[in-house]
């Protein structure tokens, strides 16, 4: 078992700077402890899964198809990104159908909660590009989103103000490092976690300015969740599938289904220019359910699945508290 009574100095190693471990690194950091975070990428962390993330916050929405933990963490993880970056955009989230996705419109309104339903009205004076395009919506106001790729800088600039160090081209093993470590690798961490595998989720980048959006909208789909992220700078993602496949390459099928989405949420973005397509490989175990690992003295944080953004914050949170004061959440949390 670790140390359960925190020092102010006592050093901790994290292994990965993408999501996880940068949450990791800030908690941490901002509770005293000396902390170092290994990346073996560059600080572009363009080979990072979370380089390829939508960034939505929204434990509501995901209500639909996730499992209660998921809610309950991504709730708690709203709290905190209110509190570490206060202006982390909380407009809330969308979601509309066309008439023939009708049924499975009013599936998603009774599996979630914490929404209101819009009018065509309503919706056209939330987000004026949308009018006529729907005849209702649903609103889930306390949502959020975050641009994936502008906030992991902000994380890391705050855990250095904290007084962290981070070692990017830091190509270290568990094994390498001493005192406690918290191991973030995602499926690099796969030698060591043999379930782990990659779910492949595919992302387009456009730009258009004939279009406005103030939160994200998702349109609901017979197969996969389909939903339009604004970006700065007239841009959008559209995203995301899920794959059982761990190439990383993105399938002529799913750049149509994605672009067709965007399309049917406004014809607008069929003279949109498309700036980048991509995809990143999400670690998850069977169950897709995040497990905080105790192996002695090293702690896993793995398996988020397309969940990083929602929940990495109160996975570091549990973490902290275990390290500080030796809690257990069963529901999260197993020891070897």
């Amino acid at each position: 078992m670790l140390q359960t009574t925190k020092r102010p100095d006592s050093p901790v190693s994290i292994i990965g700077a993408g999501i996880a471990g940068a949450w990791q690194a800030l908690l941490f950091a901002q509770a005293g402890h000396a902390v170092t975070l290994h990346e073996r990428g560059d600080a572009g962390m363009t080979d990072a899964t979370s380089h390829w993330a939508g960034g939505m916050l929204a434990p509501w929405c995901e209500a639909e198809v996730a499992e209660p933990i998921i809610s309950r963490l991504g709730q708690r993880s709203l709290d905190i990104w209110r509190r570490e970056l206060p202006d982390t955009p909380f407009n809330g989230s969308l979601v509309v159908a066309h008439p023939r996705e009708r049924n499975d419109f009013e599936r998603f309104a009774r599996m979630t909660e914490q929404h209101r339903r819009l009018d065509a009205a309503g919706l056209a004076a939330l987000e004026p590009s949308l009018e006529g395009r729907f005849r209702d919506a649903l609103f889930f106001p306390t949502e959020g989103h975050v641009e994936p790729r502008r906030v992991l800088p902000k994380l890391h600039e705050r855990i250095k103000a904290a007084g962290g160090t981070i070692k990017f081209d830091s190509d270290v093993s568990v094994q390498d490092l001493e005192g406690i470590v918290i191991d973030c690798r995602g499926l690099g961490a796969r030698e060591e976690q043999s379930e782990l595998r990659g779910v492949k989720g595919e992302m387009i980048l456009i730009e258009t300015d004939e279009v406005q959006l103030a939160r994200p909208v998702r349109l609901i789909h017979p197969r996969w969740p389909l939903y339009v992220i604004p970006r700065e700078d007239n841009l959008f993602m559209l995203g995301a599938t899920s794959i059982e496949a761990e190439d990383i390459g993105v399938s002529v099928r799913s750049a149509l289904e994605l672009l067709g989405a965007a399309y049917a949420v406004h014809p607008a973005f069929g003279e949109a220019r498309i700036v980048e397509f991509g995809s990143g490989l999400r670690p998850a175990f069977p169950d897709n359910l995040p497990r905080i690992g105790i192996h002695g003295g090293t702690i896993s944080v793995n398996g988020l699945y397309r969940h990083g953004f929602l929940i990495a914050p109160a996975l570091a949170e549990l973490t902290l508290a275990y390290v500080e004061r030796g809690q257990i959440d069963n529901e999260v949390m197993q020891c070897a």
